[in-house]
This record gives C-alpha cells, sequence and structure tokens, in this order.
C-alpha cells in the first residue's frame, strides 16, 4: 500500500468496479430533478465524496489513535491494551494471537486451528521504483523526487496538490518482491520472527508513505479470517468471530486460485501477502497525518467497515445501489453464470465440448491434497490480464479461463 499514490495496480484494478458504481449512482437521480432545489437550501451540496475502507481494517490505520475530544471512545489496539502509544506490545497483547488453519476437504468458517508461534514472514509488496518514477522512463532507484520529475508527474496524475506530488515519486521498496521485508523491525524482531500478533509497520527505515504490501480482500477469504462460530459467541462478543485466522487465510490461498492448480513448492511467501495484514500503522507516532486529521476533524467509523462482507467490486456496487449485483441474462431475468469447468494444470484449454474454460461460479473448497487452497477463486485470467485488467475481452475467448465472482448466497451449503 501507499497512500495518494492511484496509480498503483490496485487501483487500475478497481476501476470497473468503481465506474459500475458510479453509474448506478448516477442512473438513480434524473439529471433535471437533481437541479431543482440547488439554491433552496443553506449550503447546496454540489458534490459527495465516497472514501470506501477496503483492504485495510481500521485497525491498521487507527491502531494507536486516541480521541480529541473529552467524552468520545475508540475501539482499537490501544483502548483494548493490545499495544502501547508507541506501539510496542501491550498487557493484552495475547488477545490479538493469531492462527493457522486445517481445511483439506470442504470450506469451513471456523476449521480446526492452532496458534503460531510465530507469524508467517512480512513480506515486500509494491515496486521497487515507484510507478510514477517508471512512468517517468526512470527504472532504478526507490525515490526520484526533484523539481522537475514533480512537474512531469503533475501531467500523470493534475488532480493532486503540488505538496503530494513527491508522495508519487517515493517509496519504492528496494527489494525483491514475495521476500521477508527487510524494512520491518519490531519488538526487537525482524520480518521473519515477528510474534504472532499485530506489528508495527513504519520504523527508522520504513516511512509510513512508502509502499507495502495489500493483504487479500475477497469473499470467501474474509469469511474465513473472522473465525466466526455461533457457538462461541458471549455477550462482549455476540459474534462470535475471533478475527485469529488472517495471516492463514493470506498465505494459504491469497488473492485465489483462479482455477489453477496450487504452484509446486507452495510456502508462505508464495502468494506473496504474508503477515500483511498484521501490520498497522501508527498515528500517535506522525504516520498518516492526513488521516488523523480527518479524524479529529470529523468522524472515524471504528464500528463500521464496510456495507458488505467481502472485496472491491461488491462493495463498490452495494455502496451506489445498496444491493449486491446479480448475473442477467441481458434481457433483465437472472441467469446462471457461465460455468465451463477451468483444467487447473492447463487452465487455458477448454473441456471438450466448451466453448471457452470461464467459470465464473465461485468454489471455495479445497482442491485435492491442499490446506484451503480454493478450487475457483479469481478476477478471470487470461493474456496480458496482469499488465490490462481492465480491458473487456471476448467472453467466448478459449484463452480466457476462471473468473469467480459469482455465489448463490441463498444455498447455506
Amino acid at each position: 500500500m501507499k497512500a495518494l499514490d492511484l496509480r498503483t495496480s490496485a487501483f487500475r484494478r478497481n476501476l470497473p468496479a468503481l465506474a459500475a458504481a458510479v453509474a448506478l449512482v448516477g442512473a438513480s437521480i434524473p439529471p433535471s430533478s437533481a437541479d431543482v432545489n440547488d439554491t433552496a437550501t443553506t449550503t447546496p451540496i454540489k458534490h459527495v465524496i465516497v472514501i470506501i475502507g477496503e483492504n485495510r481494517t481500521f485497525d491498521q490505520v487507527f491502531a494507536t489513535y486516541e480521541p480529541v475530544n473529552n467524552g468520545e471512545t475508540v475501539l482499537n489496539l490501544l483502548s483494548e491494551g493490545i499495544v502501547k502509544p508507541d506501539g510496542s506490545p501491550g498487557p493484552n497483547y495475547g488477545k490479538a494471537l493469531q492462527h493457522q488453519g486445517s481445511d483439506t476437504t470442504t470450506y469451513q468458517l471456523a476449521p480446526l486451528k492452532a496458534p503460531y508461534a510465530t507469524l508467517p514472514p512480512a513480506l515486500v509488496g509494491g515496486p521497487t521504483t515507484p510507478y510514477a518514477c517508471e512512468d517517468l522512463g526512470i527504472a532504478t532507484g526507490m525515490s526520484c523526487d526533484t523539481p522537475a520529475n514533480e512537474a512531469a508527474a503533475a501531467k500523470l496524475e493534475n488532480g493532486l496538490p503540488d505538496e503530494y506530488l513527491k508522495y508519487l515519486l517515493t517509496g519504492g521498496t528496494g527489494q525483491t518482491a514475495k521476500t521477508p521485508d527487510r524494512r520491518i523491525s519490531y519488538d526487537g524482531r525482524d520480518a521473519s520472527h515477528l510474534r504472532p500478533g499485530p506489528f508495527q509497520i513504519t520504523s527508522s527505515k520504513h516511512p509510513y508513505d512508502a509502499y507495502d504490501a495489500s493483504p487479500v480482500h475477497r469473499f470467501f477469504q474474509m469469511y474465513q479470517e473472522l473465525d466466526c462460530n455461533a457457538a462461541a459467541a458471549t455477550a462482549q462478543n455476540a459474534s462470535g468471530c475471533a478475527a485469529d485466522l488472517f495471516p492463514w487465510v493470506e498465505t494459504s490461498v491469497g488473492a485465489g486460485s483462479n482455477g489453477k492448480a496450487q504452484p509446486a513448492n507452495f510456502t508462505d511467501e508464495t502468494t506473496g501477502e504474508g503477515s500483511t495484514s498484521m501490520g498497522f500503522y501508527n498515528v500517535h507516532d506522525g504516520d498518516a497525518p492526513y488521516l488523523k486529521h480527518l479524524a479529529d476533524a470529523y468522524t472515524m467509523s471504528d464500528n463500521y467497515h464496510q456495507p458488505l462482507m467481502g472485496g472491491t467490486g461488491a462493495n463498490h456496487i452495494m455502496m451506489g445501489a445498496g444491493a449486491p449485483i446479480w448475473f442477467s441474462d441481458g434481457e433483465g431475468n437472472p441467469a446462471t453464470p457461465p460455468n465451463y469447468g477451468v483444467n487447473p494444470a492447463n487452465p487455458d484449454a477448454p473441456a471438450a465440448g466448451s466453448p471457452n474454460s470461464v467459470s465464473e461460479i465461485e468454489n471455495p473448497n479445497p482442491q485435492p491434497g491442499t490446506n484451503n487452497y480454493y478450487t475457483q477463486d479469481g478476477y478471470g485470467d487470461g493474456p496480458s490480464y496482469a499488465e490490462t485488467p481492465w480491458v473487456t475481452r471476448d467472453p467466448l475467448s478459449p484463452k480466457n479461463y476462471g473468473g469467480g465472482s459469482y455465489v448463490n448466497c441463498a444455498d447455506s451449503t
């Protein structure tokens, strides 16, 4: 993650979902009626900015936040005594203990589990050299911030105030992706030997605005990470959710199999996510100052994160339309999504008699011989998808495969 840099692959990937949400919002308000009462109020609202919380938990940014006004409270790692104001482990650190699960047959919301002794490694994510530097033809270095490059960057991302342009040109990792992050140091431990709970991301080696790995944010993964069990419900925890399987889900399946076989020699580093979800910034030490300013001046959502359990597309649609999207035949009637099946060993090759290998119905049951590596779950794939995920390709192309995206929510099995 890197705050303010909108040229990341995650932002590019989210463009179609964002466009869909905007289209739905626009369609719900006839243009003629939108202008009728413009001058009838004391402070006419011309624009509404929606900030959608996703990928990051509340505690990842506001773990050490303290309210500035008397009588206000916040529920976070600091208030729970899990960490201290300086970010170090607090007296109740064990409340955030993370576990590794075992799920080898059918998808489990609350699988068998055992506590970690140490977290899976915190891994490197994001570009070695900042994306904007690469766009300017600079292929090396963790930063390329100069007045000339800031002026050039302004032409690439013209919506930022001048004082923020430098953040497009700094924060490169300087490391190889999917390896233990040499910048991480917490409680005297490096990225490969962290205690089995939260850890502070930032340090003298790691400024808050630098790039980091991105944790998974998808439907079945989120339900599993929260580890909810009705039998565990109490007056203090009515949901029965332990929220203790985050690193395990990240390392066992990550962002999804997309129908492909589990890679050979699979380890806790293969998905590239590691224990990313357990990292937090320390606003008490000055991290994320603009977000802290907004929290101080306005309000924050420590008891609300998103409208729907799940990922980017579903939440954009829910935020815009107040309902989840469903698969249609193009005539306004519900239909069954294409589900031709994917050969894990050769996902590009359609099965006999099938026009393609598209399988838009998710299947989180683990592939045979794996621990929680979902059978079908992903974004869809095909030629050069990683470079241009927003490009729409012919759905009947035999080179499209996988997909995930749809599930029959009415079926409890």
